[in-house]
């Protein structure tokens, strides 16, 4: 069976199981994208380790294998979740050391240890002392066990770090903590909703983006609706009223309305830029990942810029570095080659099919991303995004997702597809789509 599903755009494995990024960074020159990574099994079992991405220019990138494994008392259950932090010295990397006891247990609240650790790095690559600065003692006393994914920043003040939690009571919440030195740190605000939403907060993010406090997480326990909140976990942002620590949150926006996207995670480039990366897959989904047949699962999005647009949106578009791999566009195309970028401008209502058996199409006030081909969709049926205008759409389909971004960024859905062919038909109604083919990214190490 010909690999036909290896991604031409997006950062996936040579094998094994990839879920949440981490340690995203640039340093002296040098991009570097971490991951959740299985490396024995793509079902995401056994060693549970980060893996390693590097680039010189977000295009041509280099696979390192795995750059922290599970190898002491305080992690031995698995390399969780973390974040870099760039100092002068090099880069400080943040995680979550799970340690799971065995026994009887219910691993929420009891039988699990979650510690937080430090790796100091002078390069990104070479690695030296795990150290531990934070075991459940160092939490509030109505936390259960769930307690995880540092993201670590300084300003003027000191060093800052969020946790994602779960209360005793079933309540998602983050933990904001401070430290003078990023080693030494103390608990300062513990961050909830009035109304319970959510039972956990996974992935915790705090950024501010032109003076606007952003806090990002991934809430588990939310009730599913027809519109809002369809996957089985959702991932996305509160807008911060004042200094974060008085807890101020308000309205919860999804980052992505689609199938695949989850544990975004955010960082600064060299040039001001907030970019966005995401896991394009999901724990515990009811679809599947058909490259499991070729001893892989998941991949990471495209990297995204996230920013204000003029009317006061929280946006995101494709990193600006894709833009180098498009090819001369042309228009009424009836077929394209993986990977290509369409856009268009509808005037109104359009539809738009992919492969022929993923369906897009927005009404004037509802945009749907509908598989009508079970086996096109691994198993994905509908996901919704209500939009009041929607002036332009702009898709990356790569060779086995597709990216869809509507009216400037406003609006976002992800999915992946496994299309038969390389080439795949195009039907649009509504408007005139641009296509571009895109030229694939230069992975090595694989």
């Amino acid at each position: 069976m010909r690999d036909a599903w290896r991604q031409a755009l997006h950062l996936e494995p040579p094998q094994g199981w990839l879920n949440d990024p981490n340690g995203l960074c640039w340093l002296d020159g040098t991009w570097h994208v971490f991951f959740q990574y299985c490396p024995d099994s793509a079902s995401g079992s056994g060693r549970k380790c980060w893996g390693h991405w590097e680039s010189p220019d977000l295009l041509a990138w280099t696979f390192r294998g795995a750059a922290l494994e599970p190898d002491t008392p305080w992690d031995r259950s698995g390399v969780y979740s973390g974040c870099a932090l760039v100092t002068d010295g090099g880069v400080r990397f943040y995680y979550t050391g799970n340690v799971k006891h065995p026994g009887s247990y219910d691993y929420i609240t009891a039988g699990r240890e979650a510690n937080v650790l430090l790796v100091q790095s002078p390069d990104g690559e070479r690695m030296g002392e795990k150290q531990l600065l934070l075991t459940n003692a160092g939490y509030p006393a109505d936390c259960s066990c769930h307690v995880r994914d540092p993201k670590v920043w300084r300003d003027p003040d000191g060093f800052h770090m969020v946790l994602g939690a779960r209360s005793l009571q079933s309540r998602g919440r983050v933990l904001l903590y401070k430290s003078p030195d990023g080693e030494r740190w103390e608990h300062e605000a513990t961050i909830e909703k009035p109304e319970p939403f959510g039972y956990m907060w996974e992935c915790p993010d705090y950024f501010e983006l032109s003076g606007r406090g952003i806090l990002s997480v991934s809430p588990q326990g939310l009730p599913h609706e027809a519109e809002r909140f369809q996957n089985v976990y959702q991932s996305g942002w509160f807008s911060v009223e004042g200094p974060l620590k008085e807890g101020k949150l308000g309205g919860f926006t999804e980052w992505d309305h689609g199938f695949d996207f989850y544990a975004p995670q955010s960082f600064l480039a060299p040039d001001g830029r907030r970019l966005l990366l995401g896991w394009m897959g999901l724990p515990d989904a009811p679809y599947g990942c058909a490259t499991l047949a070729f001893g892989r699962q998941h991949c990471l999005t495209l990297l995204r810029e996230v920013f204000w647009d003029g009317e006061g949106r929280l946006c995101q578009r494709p990193a600006r570095e894709l833009r180098r791999l498009c090819g001369l566009p042309s228009i009424r195309q009836e077929k394209a080659a993986l990977p290509f970028r369409l856009t268009g401008e509808p005037k109104g209502p359009f539809a738009l099919t992919l492969g022929g058996g993923l369906s897009l199409r927005w009404d004037g006030a509802l945009f749907t991303l509908e598989f009508t081909d079970n086996v096109l969709g691994c198993g994905r049926t509908v996901r919704r995004a209500r939009l009041p205008r929607c002036r332009a759409i702009e898709v990356i389909a790569d060779r086995s997702s597709a990216e869809v971004f509507l009216d400037g960024g406003a609006a976002v859905l992800s999915t992946r597809f496994f299309p038969a062919e390389p080439e795949i038909s195009l039907r649009a109604e509504g408007f005139d789509p641009i296509v571009q083919p895109m030229q694939p990214m230069d992975f090595t190490g694989l």
